[in-house]
């Protein structure tokens, strides 16, 4: 399984924007699509969004798409996660992972990259 590195995190204050990068480990992602999780705090892991390798067909959790924009690098073998207009309910550690067609993770998950939205 390919290894996977998330960056990009930090303090925002709400309404900013983030830019999320997941790295793979110097191979292509091996799975059809592509995904970015979060976990909030005493909370069980959300989708955020997906993205389909290959062709770039993109999916998006309940309420996400209006803010977060994921895209994909072929060539640097890194997927993207915009997210524009932060709100505090938006801190939690985000994931990126292979992911089922069913928008389920794929494998364990990695260190993750922590976003905090306060003022």
């Amino acid at each position: 399984q390919v290894q996977l590195a998330e960056s990009g995190g930090g303090l925002v204050q709400p309404g900013g924007s983030l830019r999320l990068s997941c790295v793979a480990s110097g191979r292509t992602f091996s799975s059809y699509l592509v995904g970015w999780f979060r976990q909030a705090p005493g909370k069980e892991h959300e989708f955020v969004a997906a993205i389909t390798w290959v062709g770039g067909t993109t999916y998006y959790g309940d309420s996400m798409e209006d803010r977060f924009t994921i895209s994909r690098d072929l060539a640097k073998i890194t997927v993207y996660l915009q997210m524009n207009n932060l709100k505090p309910e938006d801190t939690a550690v985000y994931y990126c992972a292979e992911t089922s067609a069913s928008l389920k993770a794929l494998g364990s998950w990695g260190q993750g990259t922590q976003v905090t939205v306060s003022s």
